[in-house]
């Protein structure tokens, strides 16, 4: 069994969470932390729920279409966990695709994104997962994702900066290589907010 197809196991959750309350020097019998273990076990069941969660199942339906300019589907609020410190990242994403003869409904690109951002991730990676999976299973002429996002590991940890936003984007076919689809997707991203 790979490490992807493991099911959250939250009873060593539960365990993990006792033994930090003891390392911080708590006590988690006290009545505020008794049931802590409990609740921070549900949280990561809830927040790493698209760990199992297949992206294909969200687009079994889709609908033929001659449609030949670009979808977008902007200020999708998402929300993941940050691989190396455990730690939420809350943001924004936005994805756009050129059809082929093929759309999605709208509520698919949303689930999509939840999906593959209910998982740990480094928001570089969560970008790309998003861009390569609709090339590879809508098969549009171009796909663009950009995502803005605040980190908590760097907002009130670390060199705590709150307020600062990191941007990626992750371009495929006709969106990254004809300079004027680019600018005009870029420009329908960003309509209001420059």
């Amino acid at each position: 069994m790979t490490q992807e197809n493991l099911k959250i196991d939250a009873e060593r959750i539960e365990k993990a969470v006792h033994e930090i309350l003891l390392a911080v020097g708590e006590d988690p019998n006290r009545e505020g932390l008794k049931f802590t273990p409990q609740r921070v076990a549900r949280m990561y069941q809830e927040l790493l729920a698209g760990k199992n969660d297949d992206p294909k199942e969200h687009i079994k339906t889709t609908f033929t279409e001659q449609y030949d300019e670009i979808v977008l589907l902007r200020d999708i609020p998402f929300y993941s966990v940050c691989e190396h410190h455990l730690m939420p990242f809350i943001g924004t994403a936005h994805v756009a695709y050129l059809p082929d003869g093929v759309v999605l409904g709208l509520s698919k690109i949303a689930r999509i994104v939840d999906c593959f951002a209910q998982r740990l991730q480094v928001q570089e990676r969560l970008t790309d997962q998003i861009a390569d999976f609709m090339m590879q299973n809508i098969k549009p002429k171009g796909v663009a994702v950009v995502l803005e996002a605040s980190h908590s590991c760097m907002t009130i940890r670390g060199i705590k900066k709150p307020g600062s936003v990191m941007v990626t984007s992750a371009l495929r076919g006709t969106l990254k290589k004809d300079p004027r689809t680019r600018n005009e997707v870029m420009t329908l991203i960003h309509k209001g907010k420059l």
